[in-house]
């Protein structure tokens, strides 16, 4: 490495070179503790690295402090059936014979809002590849929706966008989908929430994880080509807001590619069984930069890696753009040296793009290298476990008690008046058929959907021969969180337990996507303390 052409030692030399931090989603203070921790300035492809792993998406900066609650109050018993949990790409159950379920659920709000059809449609295929890094085979995905009011224009701009992207990516893949959730609510103009869980099954011993580990191993890119698609997305999209300027961030959503995905899965599942993949992750938010950090921060070593064997889809790109691209439908996996040929000949039956990038290497650093030149050298640690931990101010709202206040709703007094009652219920979007948008997807695609449309929670069967199946339901209740977050929190809980005991399955699991406003607001990390208690 001595003899490259050396970025890092020209960011030594030039100290007080202005660097765009600020507009990377970095605070000052967050700007310097990465020049302390590098003794230097960042290069431009460390900057963005760091930018984009110290994001709210990557991090977990302001809301770890009270996520931590779920680990503490994790029994032993809970313990005991859990084959995966919080930290991994998704949480795995092992729920007897043998067999494993693995499940997850994730937003995609803001993508949604700038470009609803790519923005929904990504964030089913990435939520899909966070089941794939399992080991596992997804097998069903359900959906949660929530938009302004029915007959506002902005939601009957999204709302057709979302929809076709849940369903034309889902539907692609050959996932059926088992249910969700649909809201209207004024309170969702220009915010509205689109979340995407999918479940996938597998043999409790076939576990896959996300770790580098052992050196000299091979470090493998594999899956569509990298472009400027979804550049700054989890460092612009996932913490900012659309008060102006919306259409200057339109290149950070992601673009999808369903039939590129569908056979990468399969591509996937013959890695996965032929034994040659010792670690894998998914490339999804912070593309690159997240999986070169995760994989080498949980690993036992470093990682030097080449960029210049990364398979590009545009010209002149930079190692910063490179390493933020969020492009979709690829993953990384660690390889031992004896299987490089093996796992090249599964990607080349599927006629599946794969690039030896580098290896696992001794030592702690993550060492990048393009167009001759190291343009990344750092403790991988640094970026993907020992970032910004904020104790954000809490504080209960002004307003809160006066939402609990009883309003005194009218009775009617009068039969028209009754009659009017029961006609403005019916015609409720509220409480109005959701068959236009389930209609579009399907529900029994694979043919093992059990219970879908009109049941209180997805049943699917996952073994033909002994007819073993799995109960999901995703429940939630922003009105009541609001009122009471703590006991909005406690009642979705309940309900989503209720919805699958009433199938005759037995709850296991839980997982949450919790959607609130900015954590540097201290009602809302009160609104989110709450709700994690609850």
């Amino acid at each position: 490495m001595t003899d490259l052409n050396d970025t890092v030692a020209q960011a030594s030399a030039t100290p007080d070179l202005d660097q765009p931090w600020a507009e990377l989603g970095l605070k000052p203070d967050e700007y310097q503790r990465i020049r302390d921790i590098l003794g230097r300035r960042p290069t431009d492809a460390e900057l963005a690295m760091y930018s984009v792993m110290w994001s709210e998406h990557c991090s977990y900066k302001s809301s770890k402090a009270h996520l931590r609650y779920f680990g503490e109050t994790t029994t032993e018993e809970m313990k005991s059936k859990m084959l995966a949990g919080i930290g991994e790409n998704a949480g795995v159950i092992d729920i007897g014979d043998g067999n494993a379920v693995t499940f997850k659920v994730e937003s995609h709000n803001h993508p949604s809002y700038v470009e609803p059809y790519q923005g929904a449609a990504t964030g089913v295929g990435g939520i899909v590849r966070d089941i794939m890094a399992m080991g596992a085979r997804p097998v069903a995905v359900m959906d949660q929706l929530r938009f302004g009011a029915a007959d506002a224009p902005d939601t009957q701009r999204v709302l057709p966008g979302v929809v076709a992207g849940v369903g034309g990516y889902g539907n692609s893949l050959g996932l059926p989908n088992l249910g969700g959730e649909t809201v209207f609510d004024a309170s969702y103009a220009g915010n509205p929430l689109v979340n995407a869980l999918c479940v996938g099954t597998l043999k409790s011993d076939d576990l896959k994880l996300a770790f580098a580990s052992g050196v000299g191993n091979r470090v493998i890119l594999f899956g569509s080509r990298t472009g400027l698609d979804g550049i700054g997305g989890v460092s612009v999209l996932a913490s900012d807001t659309f008060e102006e300027g919306a259409e200057r961030k339109l290149p950070a959503v992601q673009v999808g590619d369903p039939f590129a995905e569908k056979v990468l899965i399969e591509c996937c599942l013959d890695l996965y069984n032929a034994g040659v993949v010792v670690g894998i992750q998914d490339l999804g938010g912070a593309g690159l930069s997240c999986a070169t950090a995760e994989l080498a921060a949980a690993g036992d070593g470093g990682m030097h890696v080449n960029l210049d064997k990364v398979h590009l889809r545009a010209e002149g790109m930079t190692a910063a753009e490179i390493l933020s691209s969020e492009s979709q439908e690829r993953m990384m996996a660690v390889v031992t040296p004896d299987n490089v040929d093996a796992f090249m000949a599964v990607c080349e039956k599927w006629e599946v793009i794969a690039s030896d990038l580098g290896e696992v290497t001794d030592g702690d650093h993550l060492v990048i290298e393009h167009r001759g030149e190291i343009v990344v050298d750092a403790d991988a640690a640094t970026m993907a476990d020992e970032g910004p931990v904020y104790d954000r101010p809490v504080a209960r709202p002004d307003f809160q008690d006066a939402l609990t206040v009883e309003p005194g709703l009218a009775r009617p007094t009068s039969v028209d008046e009754l009659r009017r009652t029961v006609l403005d219920l019916a015609a409720s979007p509220a409480l109005c058929s959701r068959a236009f948008i389930t209609e579009q997807y399907d529900r029994y695609v694979r043919g093992n959907t059990v219970l879908a449309k009109d049941a209180d929670a997805g049943v699917l069967r996952i073994d033909e021969e002994t007819g073993r199946g799995i109960a999901v339901a995703t429940d939630a209740s922003g009105r009541y969180t609001k009122l009471d977050p703590n006991t909005g929190a406690r009642l979705a809980l309940a309900e989503a337990f209720r919805n699958v005991s009433v199938t005759g399955a037995t709850p296991v699991a839980v997982s949450n996507c919790l959607n609130f406003g900015s954590p540097e607001d201290a009602g809302v990390m009160w609104q989110f303390r709450e709700a994690v208690h609850g």
